[in-house]
């Protein structure tokens, strides 16, 4: 006898939400995973005379995947709801920032964790002055990466099918 019938629709329902979920974290992360492979392969050849290795790629796909689940986490925060009656290129461009801080601020995190499990001081964590334009730089790479899905979003909803 199935779980999923007729007579438990709430069973049903959740499974649907379920599957729904994991195609929009799919789709999400694929995008991504391209945009940050990409970048990845451009690291690696401008930086192949010092023998970076090829786990640049493993890394890009984490990054993917866990900005793609930040991704999710501001659509269901509502992040960016309110202006998405403004123009497209605006709402879209309003969006991209917004998430991007999102990502810029789980980055922050991740980092002061990462640097306090290696035996750093909290006050030491931005001391170097790399850590910070790094972490700028890729905040505005994905901020671009950002516009066109917002975008595409947007015409989706405009079309009735968002």
């Amino acid at each position: 006898m199935s779980l999923v019938n007729s007579e438990n629709p709430k069973l049903a329902h959740l499974k649907h939400e379920a599957i729904h979920e994991f195609e929009e974290l799919a789709a999400i992360f694929l995008y991504l995973a391209f945009f940050f492979c990409a970048l990845a392969t451009y690291s690696l050849l401008l930086l192949r005379e010092f023998h970076v290795s090829y786990f640049i790629y493993g890394f890009a796909l984490v990054k993917a995947f866990v900005i793609a689940k930040v991704i999710l986490i501001g659509e269901y925060a509502h992040l960016g709801k309110k202006h998405e009656a403004k123009p497209l290129f605006f709402s879209a461009v309003h969006k991209a920032f917004l998430f991007g801080l999102l990502v810029l601020g789980f980055n922050l995190i991740e980092d002061v964790i990462k640097h306090l499990l290696h035996g750093g001081k909290l006050g030491s964590v931005f001391h170097e002055g790399n850590r910070i334009d790094d972490l700028v730089g890729r905040t505005a790479v994905v901020f671009c990466v950002f516009i066109p899905p917002f975008r595409v979003q947007g015409i989706a909803a405009a079309d009735g099918r968002g």
